[in-house]
């Protein structure tokens, strides 16, 4: 199977080729330190390869996004189509039935907890707390599930799950809740078992319509964004992996992190992790530009 681009071909010859499709890739650094910017070069790079471009799913819960449509923008010519959180933009009432309409399901962005100014781990709330935020996410699941599936069924095959705050725990944080269900429920079933968590008992009447727009969910790759307390590289790379933390299961682990020289600050990057594959294992220089990264 073809390997993805990252869409930074210095990147891609680090990764021995590019990323392994059908698994997952962690991005990790502190706030500000480019993350957003590899996401949305690695999104753009699906047009080349699929004929797609891929999607932005955002958990920020706390303040404003990551100036997604900004940057998308800028570095990419791409304006932004945004999944409204009102209704279900890929389903239809028709005469008492639901009808999937396929031309309402491509978007390319979905900012899940919008102005929800809401802290994401166990330990900021108390049970009352805790149980709002966890039927608001119920709420949303089948937002998230019609997202990813309606985009996938139109040829999107590579998304980039951007917001992840940092925990204590990473037991605790309810973002990585969530991204687990999606991981192993959304992007990791055959798509005929993600539509039928979608449509339920509408399954049936859009079954003919659910085969035309078949996909093999080996294909799909997936970006976790996921910011870091540790802002310094060297402190990324001795950062202890805990049970349970999602990085135990990546089978990619990009880190990014600032490095001191002497008097000077600069930023590196460094492929911690790559199953099944030769990888370049050096401290990588790189510069975040007007284009996006740019690796020394």
């Amino acid at each position: 199977m073809a390997r993805q681009s990252t869409g930074i071909a210095s990147l891609d010859d680090l990764l021995g080729g590019g990323l392994l499709p059908g698994t997952l890739t962690v991005v990790m650094g502190a706030t500000g330190i480019g993350k957003t910017q590899l996401g949305l070069g690695y999104a753009n790079a699906g047009t080349q390869q699929e004929g797609q471009r891929g999607i932005l799913f955002d958990l920020t819960s706390r303040g404003d996004s990551q100036n997604h449509a900004e940057y998308a923008k800028r570095l990419c010519d791409w304006d932004l189509t945004e999944k409204s959180l009102r209704g279900n933009a890929i389903l239809d009432a028709n005469l008492n039935k639901t009808i999937w309409d396929p031309t309402l399901a491509r978007r390319d962005y979905l900012h899940l907890f919008e102005h929800s100014g809401k802290r994401v781990t166990a330990t900021d709330m108390d049970s009352d707390q805790w149980r709002e935020w966890k039927y608001e996410q119920a709420k949303k699941l089948d937002q998230a599930i019609g997202f990813f599936y309606g985009n996938f069924a139109h040829g999107v095959r590579r998304c980039v799950i951007d917001g992840v705050e940092p925990a204590v725990k990473a037991a605790d944080s309810i973002q990585l809740e969530l991204f687990e269900y999606i991981y192993h429920q959304i992007l990791r079933k055959e798509h005929d078992w993600v539509a039928r968590d979608l449509f339920r008992v509408g399954f049936r009447e859009n079954q003919e319509m659910i085969k035309t727009h078949s996909y093999d969910h080996q294909e799909l790759g997936c970006l976790l964004l996921y910011t870091s307390h540790e802002v310094m590289l060297d402190d990324l790379i001795t950062r202890p992996i805990q049970s349970g933390d999602v990085l135990s299961n990546a089978n990619t682990i990009i880190l990014m992190g600032k490095t001191r020289e002497g008097n000077k600050m600069g930023r590196a990057l460094h492929v911690a992790k790559h199953r099944g594959s030769a990888c370049d294992e050096s401290l990588v220089p790189y510069q975040i530009t007007e284009s996006g990264l740019q690796l020394s």
